[in-house]
């Protein structure tokens, strides 16, 4: 696997993706997005974590680790406003079957006060062209689905598909953000030269792209999941549980997540056919 590319800066002016003569541009942005390279900014991920996701210390991923992702190929991004680290990102190499290179993003986190304002797709967008930049055409990732707000912006802004369903992949942990609820986890596969990714990432316009042809299942969230996780935690391992039987049934019948839609009520993930590899 070749090492990404060093010392290049994502400034507010350079595109999100390039095909020919196709290019879209991200907003314009005071903040910018550079690799991480030394100890001192290793440090301030590490810091971040607490301060994004509660962590107790014993669960934090430690500066030794981005030091070694930093020298076998993994790729390590922070985003800056001024000198403040606001939002960083951390991959791992990986193989699969066959030799194929990939990418594992662990941990993508933003602080708060910089959420909802385009700093993470802008984010994705620089993990993906220092990716084509290593030659790598999969970059993969974890997250809870019961997230309705990030299984929108994995399935629809990125255009993410998904096959596989992990039960309590990191064991239950201290974040506020898990409320407690086993760490159970949908793998997004995020294939980024695909015709699917770069139409997705192409939509500056903030519209919803149309919900694919032929879903042949439905699996819902309700709207509510995030007041039942605060407030009754055994409803939200009921609805936890049921979603993870149906992925299961789901995905050993060979279908795949393909889309996502949202209304008041509820978060639903479109399921298809999709060819196996």
């Amino acid at each position: 696997m070749s090492s990404v590319v060093r010392g290049k800066t994502q400034h507010e002016n350079h595109a999100c993706i390039q095909l020919g003569s196709a290019r879209f541009v991200m907003p314009p942005s005071t903040i910018r997005i550079e690799q991480l390279s030394d100890l001192d900014q290793f440090s301030t991920a590490v810091r971040l974590q607490k301060e994004i996701w509660g962590f107790h210390d014993v669960e934090l991923l430690p500066r030794r680790l981005f030091v070694v992702a930093s020298k076998i190929g993994g790729q390590l991004l922070g985003a800056f406003d001024g000198a403040r680290m606001v939002a960083f990102c951390l991959c791992i190499p990986g193989l699969k079957p066959g030799g194929v290179p990939y990418l594992h993003s662990h941990m993508l986190g933003v602080l708060p006060e910089y959420r909802n304002t385009g700093l993470g797709r802008r984010m994705k967008c620089a993990q993906r062209e220092y990716a084509l930049a290593s030659n790598i055409e999969l970059i993969e990732w974890t997250f809870d689905p019961l997230e309705i707000k990030n299984a929108f912006f994995n399935i629809e802004r990125l255009g993410a598909i998904i096959r596989r369903y992990v039960y309590n992949q990191y064991g239950k942990t201290s974040s506020h953000l898990h409320g407690g609820l086993p760490t159970d986890r949908l793998i997004a596969e995020w294939w980024i030269r695909s015709p699917r990714v770069i139409a997705r990432l192409g939509q500056t316009d903030g519209a919803t792209p149309a919900a694919p042809a032929g879903a042949e299942q439905i699996i819902s969230v309700p709207a509510v999941i995030e007041q039942q996780r605060r407030d009754t935690p055994s409803l939200a391992l009921q609805t936890q549980t049921r979603v993870s039987q149906q992925f299961d049934d789901a995905f050993r019948a060979g279908l795949a997540v393909t889309g996502f839609e949202r209304s008041a009520d509820a978060g639903s993930y479109l399921l298809q056919k999709w060819p196996s590899d």
